[in-house]
């Protein structure tokens, strides 16, 4: 059975959910709970009803607080609603009206694309100090200067992740007139940045102590000297920029305390003299940066008088940990000892936030292009670092570092093919249990998460269970029995996780001793849960796809016999065989066809209309691809096998979609023929119950003959 690799971070907004909504099939077991009807859950003392709302999402909030009017009342309290994630969500216009009357005190907010910039001027939330925005590429000036004209007590503007190339230099202006409390701006992929807009950040935004311009086009080096106020600064992945006058420049900034300047072709002279004229200058990053590597002696860039360089060449563990005065012992494990440290102080907390939250962005970054001459990088410290970073307190640094662990084991998504010495130096280091306690630790209900690190973690699970070396390994740490827990633990409308933890069991149920594990763990009855509760077709393929693995192991384990003995198994997967989505038909059929070949089963399907949903199926790919005419035409050869069941295909027309596939390629064609052959047999001894005219046998026949020419059966 084939499978997709997860990659991408955006694929959760693509196919986000609407914020309101409910599906109680997911409900971890909930449902089996005897019912409590003596309690009238209104007349709860205030303070506790509010804390239950607390534990819940903002929908679940939003949802319950239309349930009475004195819910309404507690649900609108200004103490459940300083904050807002929406990203998990789709978040409209109505969305956003529904949402309006509570946000009068919201502080922080974080959502994801251009639409939902439109939608958050409704929310009239006229006290925000944080806007946190992804996947915003489609955003225009004027939006984002409407956005920040409204809230001009921002603190934190963090537009991020991909390219917002509408944004240009007036837009920063606006934020510079309007939000002259701003402490942090982050900004990827703007077009330019020109001098009058740095200069009116200088000098209308005095409290500026952080700014990120990221791959953006084009920055005015020199201007940046006026940002005065300014601590930390991240030109990563810029371009065009003049070295030599940065250098003169940036070395005038006093407040100056980390600097990173990543995936840009800065050079070792620009890097010395940064260090050597820049007054309180800390921590330079230079990752990715191939002309100071190249130049660059590896013996002399750990520490220079001080002054930490963090680059692919240098010990960055070694580089962060002698920031640190009372650390007794260097190993890999930096930032744990800086969090273990009984004493620390403010200036030291606030550099190594920022140092974990620049590596977890570059290393994102470097992770998805993959470059060749990071190969050794990452054997020698990018995995143990990314590890590291996954246990950051930053939320959006674990995230960050999770999907860079997902994404740079795979060397081939097309093919899913994961480099074997990565992999392994993941699992060396205790990478699983990271992962697992990951995904675990991010509670479905509580709004004070980050589901999407749980989605990006289960998604590393996913890639790293393709190795055939790695399942074991996972297995015996408690992965199989985690994710199973984890299908339940999270609700229908996080199709992140769900999806990518059925991808994982998918690929653990290819190997026999897992397969075992899974059935066992209760995987059999979650993937057929979610095979038959779950719209999102994501969840869809993959859980089809964990049941056509489980049951592929006929002869050694009994999982075929026990799928096809699950309430409503056959049912689902016989109704996911009409899905709109060719991912979903294919897997669907594939698993029929595994199951077809356990005697109970094949019956069992037939009566669920496996019949006649496979001939519809079969007439239906002739233009598909071979993968799902393979499994569609296994599917029925399978069922082909019962004398009633071959009457029965003949009769509701599948003979003739049958041989259009035998002629459309070779590849497959002894799947089909076969298939043929067993009906052809059972139609010539029940001829008085079939509607086929004697040419279509004679045909059969022909097609028959021509392939045994050519096909060793």
């Amino acid at each position: 059975m084939t499978r997709r690799v997860q990659q991408k971070v955006s694929h959760s907004m693509d196919q986000s959910k609407a914020v309101i909504g409910n599906n109680s099939e997911l409900d971890g077991g909930c449902l089996n709970l005897p019912a409590i009807s003596e309690v009238d859950w209104t007349r709860l003392p205030a303070d506790t009803a509010i804390q239950i709302f607390s534990y819940l999402s903002c929908r679940d909030r939003a949802s319950l607080s239309s349930t009475c009017r004195a819910y309404r009342l507690l649900g609108s309290s200004p103490c459940l609603w300083s904050s807002l994630d929406l990203r998990p969500y789709k978040f409209d216009t109505s969305a956003a009206e529904s949402l309006s009357s509570r946000c009068t005190n919201l502080q922080a907010l974080w959502f994801r694309g251009a639409l939902s910039a439109d939608a958050m001027i409704i929310l009239q939330a006229r006290r925000l100090r944080e806007i946190n925005v992804e996947f915003c590429g489609e955003l225009t000036d004027a939006i984002f200067s409407a956005i920040v004209a409204r809230h001009e007590m921002l603190e934190i503007l963090h537009f991020g992740l991909d390219v917002c190339d509408r944004i240009s230099s007036d837009a920063i202006k606006t934020v510079a007139y309007c939000c002259p409390k701003l402490r942090r701006l982050w900004l990827a992929g703007v077009r330019e940045v020109n001098g009058d807009a740095i200069n009116a950040l200088a000098k209308h935004c005095r409290q500026l102590v952080e700014v990120g311009f990221i791959d953006s086009g084009c920055v005015d080096e020199a201007a940046l000297e006026n940002l005065s106020s300014v601590r930390y600064l991240s030109i990563a992945g810029a371009r065009n920029l003049n070295w030599s006058s940065a250098a003169i420049a940036w070395s005038k900034l006093t407040s100056l305390v980390g600097l990173d300047t990543s995936r840009t072709n800065i050079n070792l002279s620009s890097v010395m003299r940064l260090l050597s004229s820049s007054r309180n200058l800390k921590v330079l990053i230079a990752l990715n940066c191939p002309v100071f590597e190249a130049e660059a002696d590896t013996s002399m860039m750990y520490d220079q008088k001080g002054k930490v360089v963090l680059s692919l060449i240098s010990e960055i563990v070694k580089g962060v940990a002698s920031l640190f005065s009372d650390t007794t012992e260097i190993n890999n494990g930096a930032f744990q000892n800086w969090r273990k440290l009984k004493v620390r102080d403010r200036i030291s907390d606030e550099i190594v936030s920022w140092i974990e939250w620049v590596l977890s962005h570059s290393l994102m970054r470097i992770s998805k292009k993959n470059p060749k001459e990071c190969d050794d990088f990452w054997l020698r410290q990018g995995a143990t670092l990314l590890l590291s970073l996954m246990e950051s307190s930053q939320q959006e640094v674990q995230e960050r570092a999770a999907y860079a662990v997902a994404t740079f084991v795979v060397i081939d998504d097309q093919n899913a093919m994961v480099d074997c010495q990565r992999a392994e130096a993941i699992l060396r280091h205790g990478g699983v249990q990271l992962l697992l306690d990951l995904a675990r630790s991010c509670p479905e209900g509580l709004q004070s998460t980050n589901r999407l690190a749980a989605e990006e973690a289960a998604g590393g699970l996913w890639n790293l269970s393709v190795g055939e070396d790695h399942k074991g390994a996972i297995a015996r740490v408690g992965g199989i029995k985690a994710l199973v827990d984890l299908i339940f633990k999270w609700s229908s409308r996080n199709d992140g996780v769900l999806e990518r933890a059925a991808g994982a069991l998918a690929n653990l149920a290819a190997d026999d001793k897992c397969s075992l594990e899974v059935a066992r763990a209760g995987g059999v009855h979650a993937l057929v849960m979610l095979a038959r509760s779950f719209m999102f077709e994501g969840v869809q393929e993959q859980a089809a796809r964990a049941l056509a693995n489980l049951a592929a192991h006929g002869d050694s384990n009994s999982n075929n016999a026990d799928v096809g003995l699950e309430t409503g198994a056959l049912e689902a997967l016989v109704q996911l065989t009409f899905s709109k989505h060719e991912g979903v038909r294919q897997e669907a059929a594939g698993a029929l066809w595994n199951l077809s070949f356990d005697d109970r089963n094949r019956e069992a399907i037939a009566a669920a209309d496996g019949v006649e949903a496979l001939v519809a199926l079969v007439r239906s790919c002739s233009s598909s691809s071979q993968g799902l005419q393979e499994r569609a035409a296994g599917a029925l050869w399978g069922l082909s096998l019962s004398e009633a069941n071959s009457i029965a295909i003949g009769r509701e027309g599948g003979v003739a979609p049958l041989i259009t596939l035998a002629q459309s390629a070779v590849v497959w064609r002894m799947a089909v023929c076969r298939h043929l052959f067993i009906c052809a047999h059972h139609h010539c001894q029940k001829w008085h119950v079939l509607w086929l005219h004697w040419h279509w046998h004679i045909y059969i026949l022909k097609i028959l003959c021509w392939v045994l020419l050519r096909v060793r059966i």
